[in-house]
């Protein structure tokens, strides 16, 4: 106890250069920590947004999937040769497939009265809200019946609905514009905010797919088919032989040969997940080396600073080794020092660490993970890196002649 307050007294004489030489170790353990917390909870929330699209989803589409650098994805050159006989045929050949229904989207604007807002619609057989998993807020889903008879009836996603109405259950039964074709919403999607893809799931429309393709479209063709596997013991085998047999089946029906490319593109939501992962492996390796140069620069800080305190406190070493202080005691003394100022650096910055991580979950919606091996590394490898700092420093210390430092105190 003696000794830590001989510590952090002598740390006080020389606040600015102890807060200088904190600084880097503070900078790498907020770094560090911040970074592996983020991207674990940005990980955790691609898992819990891949069930929320639906279990074993796989999704073929009309035209190529571009994927982007953040893990979103977007179609690029759409084509209209994806027809309701080619969802059929992959409906009914791949045995790996349980349920499955095509669908449209498109634009359009919505008006409720006096208000206005643009919608993206998408239409589908009412099987849609069990294969994508919706939740209804308000209301029911559209029928079969109401399918078969090409029925003018909508469900609003929250935004939506919020905005033409204030209150989402108020628009059930309320008759809304698309463009110029009425239609009366029977019910209001549960708030689920964005999915793997980058869509904003509460600025969506469904309408069903008849409807759509005669009322509102007059087309033949539809945009792709969303589709749930089996369980299997092997999910990836199974999502693979899945994606061969819709490849093998859509080639041949849309008369495509070698070496023609595909006009169409099957993609499952592992295959976004994969892709956002790979990018937050990315920033959790570069947020892991800005740590690595911070602590580096935090560790020269701290040797330079204790080689300094060491040079100016010679005569304090001189008159400690003549009123009897050991070799072992000068160097702990200063292994000691230079241990405290990295680990309270340290510990500073974890602190401030968890603090930013709180906020950013918040913002983000994250799940508020905390996670104990990453602080107590980072905390750890703080101190570890005081010690290896003042190694050399406390050597020299320990390297003091008394003699020549009580004749020559300067």
């Amino acid at each position: 106890m003696q000794r830590i307050r001989m510590t952090l007294r002598s740390l006080a004489q020389h606040r600015l250069r102890t807060l200088l030489a904190m600084l880097g170790v503070f900078l790498g353990a907020l770094a560090l920590t911040a970074v592996l917390h983020v991207t674990r909870a940005m990980a955790a929330k691609a898992d819990l947004e891949v069930q929320r699209l639906g279990p074993n989803l796989l999704q073929a589409v009309s035209g190529q999937i571009m994927f982007r650098r953040e893990g979103t994805a977007r179609i690029t050159g759409g084509t209209t040769t994806f027809t309701l006989d080619d969802a059929h045929a992959i409906l009914t050949q791949v045995p790996q497939v349980r349920q499955g229904v095509p669908y449209c989207q498109g634009s359009r604007s919505v008006r409720a009265g006096n208000l206005i807002t643009n919608a993206r619609l998408i239409a589908s057989p009412p099987a849609y809200a069990r294969v994508r998993l919706l939740e209804l807020l308000a209301g029911r889903f559209y029928t079969e019946e109401e399918e078969a008879d090409r029925d003018r009836v909508c469900v609003l996603g929250y935004s939506i609905a919020t905005r033409l109405f204030r209150r989402p259950e108020n628009a059930v039964g309320q008759q809304v514009l698309f463009r110029n074709v009425p239609a009366i919403v029977v019910g209001v999607i549960t708030e689920k905010g964005r999915d793997l893809s980058g869509t904003n799931l509460d600025e969506l429309a469904y309408v069903p797919l008849s409807t759509y393709m005669r009322r509102l479209s007059n087309q033949d063709w539809i945009n792709g088919v969303y589709m749930n596997l089996h369980d299997s013991p092997d999910p990836e085998r199974a999502e693979r032989e899945a994606i061969a047999s819709i490849t093998h089946i859509l080639r041949e029906r849309h008369h495509i040969a070698p070496p023609k490319l595909d006009d169409f593109s099957v993609l499952s939501s592992r295959d976004v997940s994969r892709l956002r992962n790979q990018a937050l492996e990315l920033v959790w390796i570069l947020g892991v080396l800005s740590s690595v140069i911070s602590f580096a620069v935090g560790a020269l800080g701290i040797l330079s600073i204790m080689i300094l305190l060491v040079r100016a406190r010679r005569l304090e070493i001189g008159v400690r080794r003549a009123v009897g202080a050991s070799l072992k005691t000068i160097m702990r003394q200063f292994l000691a020092e230079a241990g405290v100022m990295s680990g309270i650096g340290g510990s500073t910055g974890v602190i401030a660490a968890l603090a930013i991580i709180t906020i950013v979950y918040r913002i983000g919606a994250f799940p508020p993970l905390y996670i104990p091996w990453i602080i107590i590394s980072a905390c750890f490898a703080s101190a570890a890196i005081g010690l290896a700092a003042g190694a050399y420093p406390a050597w020299q210390a320990s390297r003091v002649e008394v003699l020549e430092v009580l004749r020559n105190p300067e």
